[in-house]
This record gives C-alpha cells, structure tokens and sequence, in this order.
C-alpha cells in the first residue's frame, strides 16, 4: 500500500533521576525531548511516584507538562496523568512483564483529529527482556497497544501500535542507561506515515 511507503523519523531523548520516599515508594523527575526533521517537536518535563506492591507488581501515577508543535509549526502546551499497573517475572535471566496504563488529557486543544499519545487512552504494553551472560546488555523486546476508549466514527477501539527493540546497560554505580529503536503505525488512518525512532535514556538513580 502506498501509505507504508511514507517514512517520519524522530530521535527521542531522556534524562531523569529517581530516589527513595520510603522502603516501597519511589520518587522520579524526568525530562523528555522528541525531535523530528524540522527540530524539537515535543517536549515534556514529568514527575511521578511509583509503589512496590508485591514483588511481580507495581503501581505508579505520574504527571506530564507537555509542550507540542501542532501542523502549523506553533507550540501548545497541554497537561496529561497516567495511571500505571506494571507486572514483571523473573526467570532465571529470563524477563516479561506487562505494562497497563490509563492517560487522561486535559487543558488540551482540540483538534479534527484522534492523537493516541496525547489524547485519553488505554495502553498496553508487553515486554521481554534477557540478560545475556558475562555482558552489560540486557536486550528488550517490547510492543504497545493504544485503545481509545472515547465514542466517534472509529472508536472505542484499537487506534495504534508501536513495536520496540533495544538493551538495557548495566553499569556499575547509580547509572540507568538503555536504547531502543521502535516503529509506530496508526491503525484506520492509512495516511499517516510509518514512524521510526530512535530512543536514548538516561537516569540517574540516588
């Protein structure tokens, strides 16, 4: 199909610390970037609390200030919290985990169209990760499903899909670093591009 010859490519950068509220609760501050061809794209500082509730599961709420350049190449600001279940298992060094979220939007321009990464969804995302023998790489597999839960023309329903593969590096000392190269396609809207990108991560844990 014609669409699928039409290509957007992004870099996406963070960098974050985290530390200790207590023995289960965990604080972090993050700040993102995502670039695109013409420059800055998007950007958002972000803040959030996450609490071990059994060993495999976790709960988290985070807030997001996120500043978008819309179609005309002017940048709007909007607000967004999510709302997180995250389940992970352990075998041997064997890893998979599932990742629930539910984002709310508010403060934010409306527009004609349905934008899965800033509108209100429910997120999906698997992940598998192996952490190879003798070597700092632990490489991740994940894939992320968005579904829109608001009434329209095409929805509720399965708006998008993102398929990611990367490493985690385990370095000595309080440093979190990982990569990732992933593809996003929207599902019903065969006009808009294949989006590759490029994913670097960096946070610093006290």
């Amino acid at each position: 199909m014609n669409s699928f010859s039409q290509h957007d490519y992004m870099l996406w950068t963070e960098v974050g610390v985290e530390g200790k509220v207590i023995k289960r609760l965990k604080w972090a501050a993050e700040f993102n970037t995502r670039f695109d061809l013409s420059g800055v794209a998007t950007y958002f500082p972000q803040v959030g609390l996450e609490y071990k509730i059994t060993k495999w599961l976790r709960g988290s709420v985070q807030y997001r200030f996120i500043v978008d350049k819309n179609k005309y190449g002017n940048y709007k600001s909007s607000n967004r919290l999510n709302a997180n279940l995250s389940f992970k298992e352990n075998k041997k060094r064997f890893s998979y985990g599932l990742r629930l979220r539910y984002q709310y939007a508010f403060d934010r321009v409306s527009t004609s169209s349905y934008d899965a990464d800033f509108d209100q969804a429910i997120r999906m995302k698997p992940s598998f990760e192996y952490d190879l023998k003798n070597s700092i790489f632990t490489p991740v597999i994940s894939g992320e499903f968005f579904y829109n839960p608001s009434y329209g023309p095409k929805s509720p329903g399965f708006s998008k899909m993102r398929i990611a593969v990367g490493s985690k590096l385990e370095l000595d000392g309080p440093h979190g670093v990982s990569f990732k190269y992933q593809l996003d396609k929207k599902f019903y809207d065969f006009s808009a591009d294949l989006r590759h990108v490029l994913a670097l991560s960096y946070i610093y844990k006290l």
